[in-house]
């Protein structure tokens, strides 16, 4: 074994040792390869016609083309009277002009009077402009009259009119393929005439949490008990990151009940992320039931905290008829029980393959330089992920530890403070006060 060394209650092996004093295998894949593997394994999921009041958050599979021009007619941009500006070329405070109101156009009328020199119309926002006005006065230059109007200023040329045409014309292309629809785009579908587009559905995801010591929040723990947070953590990031979470809480570690729940699951879901019992302990039941399927890998990843990984899919009685050889069933994503290890392997391997799923081109989270405020160690051989806090100081973001223990795996309060997880390359063993970090945002 190698030499051990203690950093502020966290307990590290050199050597090529992890923190367990475990050799890591010539098998551990780095965290690149892992990823790697990930996302060679997914596709979009086919696109399907979706309507607006469902299509928010979703990826667009083809352009929106405007059915019409956007305004389709000219309109008023104004509350006030439709006019011929040659009319009012001399109005002013001092000398306003009085002319007679012959129609009252409010929004959505189709009335269209041919207003003649010396007329005028009342008009509301939105309303078309009736042929013969050129420009619009607004309602605050006016005594508001309905039978006759007193006018006390001169309007500018086409002043307070919208063009037919002027946001899109017919036939232009308002959204492009690949576009998030998030409510602005949304809107822009709407304006452009449909109701429905074509786009990548939201994942499906069915989340598992296994142990038999894990109780539902809130309901009284004896000793050896926990609550399941994981359940509920990872449900909330499969829905942060797009996806459409099924939060099945905590499963007793036995293996005929959680293979039994798996069968169920498939063909119903898209995913399928499970946190617990991928280790090589004797109760691992995750690598239990899904180890001898021979479609899922386990094995260590050079990364900490998250090392024990397991990925693939659940078979399906599809499967046989594929000819790409491919397995048809539901991504599975099998994640260690420690909170922190979750969440970390979730933001590095699970949140970019359901990114790719519901068809996004943006599948990482952004990443910024900050400068490390505190001193902290990194195990050898493996990519630190420290969850830490970000405060600005003069021009420079400054990193810290969100929790005192650092990236210890079981420090989910710690965890909440977290904005971000700082990325230790595994050559570095150490980050010293003041040193540069990679920092990947997570909110």
């Amino acid at each position: 074994m190698g030499r051990r060394i203690v950093d502020n209650g966290e307990e590290l092996t050199v050597h090529g040792h992890d923190a367990s004093g475990c050799a890591l295998p010539d098998s551990a894949r780095s965290v690149a390869d892992q990823l790697s593997a990930v996302l060679a394994a997914v596709s979009p999921l086919p696109p399907g016609r979706v309507s607006l009041d469902e299509a928010l958050g979703l990826v667009l599979a083809e352009d929106v083309r405007s059915r019409t021009d956007t305004p389709p007619f000219d309109n008023s941009a104004m509350d006030g009277y439709a006019v011929q500006r040659a009319d009012l070329l001399q109005a002013s405070a001092e000398h306003p002009v009085t002319l007679p109101v012959v129609a009252d156009l409010a929004a959505g009328t189709s009335q269209n009077p041919n207003l003649q020199p010396g007329q005028v119309a009342r008009i509301m926002t939105g309303a078309p402009i009736p042929d013969g006005a050129d420009a619009v006065v607004p309602i605050e230059d006016t005594d508001q009259g309905t039978d006759t109007v007193t006018i006390v200023r001169a309007p500018q040329p086409a002043a307070h009119i919208r063009r037919a045409g002027e946001d899109a014309h017919a036939g232009d292309t308002v959204l492009t393929r690949g576009s998030v629809l998030w409510p602005t785009r949304v809107a822009a579908a709407a304006s452009a005439g449909t109701s429905s587009v074509q786009a990548h559905p939201a994942p499906r995801v069915a989340v598992i949490s296994t142990g038999s010591e894990l109780v539902t929040p809130g309901e009284p723990t004896r000793r050896g008990q926990i609550p399941d947070s994981n359940s509920y953590l990872l449900a909330s990031a499969v829905a942060a990151a797009g996806g459409l979470p099924i939060r099945l809480g905590a499963v007793a570690d036995d293996e005929n009940t959680l293979r039994s729940l798996l069968a169920g699951l498939a063909g119903t879901v898209d995913a399928i992320v499970l946190s617990g019992g991928v280790s090589v302990g004797a109760y691992d039941v995750v690598k239990a039931v899904l180890a001898p399927l021979g479609t899922v890998r386990f094995g260590p990843v050079k990364m900490q905290p998250g090392k024990p990984q397991g990925f693939g899919r659940w078979p399906s009685e599809a499967a046989a008829e594929n000819t790409d050889g491919t397995v048809a069933g539901p991504l599975i994503f099998a994640l260690p029980g420690n909170p922190v290890s979750a969440f970390v392997s979730f933001e590095v391997f699970v949140r970019p393959a359901l990114r790719r799923l519901g068809g996004h081109t943006e599948l990482f989270r952004p990443t910024i330089s900050a400068t490390a405020g505190e001193s902290w160690a990194s195990p050898p051989g493996r990519a630190q992920y420290m969850p830490v806090t970000l405060a600005g100081e003069g021009t420079r973001s400054v990193a810290r530890r969100a929790a005192a223990g650092g990236s210890g795996s079981h420090l989910v309060a710690g965890l909440a403070q977290a904005v971000g997880l700082a990325i230790v390359p595994e050559n570095v063993t150490r980050i010293a006060a003041g040193d540069r970090v990679t920092v990947m945002l997570v909110t």
